[in-house]
């Protein structure tokens, strides 16, 4: 959602003021925890997709950017394609042996 479209906590609609969108604080920097304490499940799903399975890894708490990152490492291992947003991962097609074998490599011991 982009930042214009964002609903305000008091209630304003619209504002002359230059510094509309700036008189809020931003949100704090999200601490992501280590590897060995992030509860990821994987699992397979084909709901609003025409059929077509997609390997989903949920649980992921922290940053946006280390979502992304891990995200990418997973997507490039497998050589397709696939998505990362809102604490969840997408990949493209039925990976989930392979995804929950390389998470544990890296360190993701309590990953099911």
């Amino acid at each position: 959602m982009s930042k214009k479209n964002t609903p305000r906590p008091d209630g304003l609609a619209y504002s002359t003021n230059k510094d509309f969108f700036n008189d809020f604080p931003a949100d704090e920097d999200v601490v992501t925890p280590a590897a060995n304490q992030q509860r990821l499940r994987v699992r397979l799903d084909t709901k609003q997709r025409a059929g077509k399975i997609v390997t989903l890894v949920d649980g992921f708490s922290g940053n946006t950017a280390d979502l992304e990152e891990l995200g990418k490492r997973l997507k490039t291992k497998c050589g397709t394609g696939g998505s990362a947003k809102d604490g969840l991962i997408l990949i493209q097609g039925d990976y989930k042996e392979k995804v929950v074998a390389w998470l544990k490599e890296w360190g993701y011991t309590q990953t099911k």
